[in-house]
Order: C-alpha cells, then structure tokens, then sequence
C-alpha cells in the first residue's frame, strides 16, 4: 500500500465515518491484512458505574470496525461493499477504565466473504477476542 493510500485510509477511518470520530478511534498501524487502533477511555463507555469497566457492547463495536477496517483498505473501486454478516466476541478479562488498543488480522479473502480475527488488549494484555465475517462485494461482479 502506497503512502497516499494509506493517508486517504486513516482520515477516512478516524475523521469520517461518524461512529469512530464519536469514539475518538486512532489509527496506529493500518495495511491491507493487519490494522491496530487506539481508544481513548471515556466515561461514557463504562458498562459498570460500579467498578467504571468498559462496556462490552462497545468493545464489539469498535471490533467490527477494525474487521470493517481491513475490508475498506482491499477495496478496488469506491463502490465495492462491505457488510457484517457475524460478528462474535469473547471477552476474556475485565477492561479497566483506561485506554484499549485493538487489532484486527485478514483471515480468508474470499470471492465474497471475508473472514477477520480481532483482539483487544489493555497494558499488553489481551482483554477480548472476536472473528468476524463479511460480505465482500467488488462493483465489477454485481
């Protein structure tokens, strides 16, 4: 992937698409099989006032879209189309109230399906891991 591209790929994933500017997603790596981001811990991400632990739901969240993520960055044509047809999460510890770093990984690029790992770490420890699977459409085969 190209410089370019790989700007045009980060202002797109952190600045105009809605839900990730609302989560204040930061790119830290990004290439065609592998992306990493960075979410800032907010208040109004916790799913437990009690102990201010993240809420999962937004944990999946931000999963699908680094599994989206990687699907936009093989894209050949602006009209190619990505959807979520399963999104499944694991969650393996508590995420404490402070920052998350996740990763998605290209599993299967298929002719129509594309199948994504995911994990979620805190201090470099893994918190939730996720697979998620796409419909991947390339405007010449409509």
């Amino acid at each position: 992937m190209d410089e370019k591209t790989r700007q045009q790929l980060i202002r797109l994933a952190e600045d105009e698409i809605p839900i990730h500017r609302y989560l204040g997603l930061k790119v830290v790596t990004i290439e065609k099989e592998f992306i990493r981001v960075r979410i800032p811990f907010r208040e109004d991400f916790v799913g437990d006032i009690r102990t201010k632990r993240w809420h999962g739901g937004i944990m999946a969240t931000v999963m699908d879209s680094v599994g989206g993520a990687i699907g936009i960055a093989n894209f050949e044509s602006p009209e190619d189309k990505l959807s979520t047809i399963d999104l499944r999460v694991d969650y393996l510890r508590f995420a404490e109230g402070k920052d998350l770093l996740f990763e998605g990984k290209l599993v299967r690029m298929g002719n129509r399906i594309m199948v994504t790992k995911m994990k979620a770490f805190q201090d470099g420890v893994l918190v939730a891991e996720g697979r998620g699977v796409y419909n991947f459409i390339r405007a010449l085969q409509e």
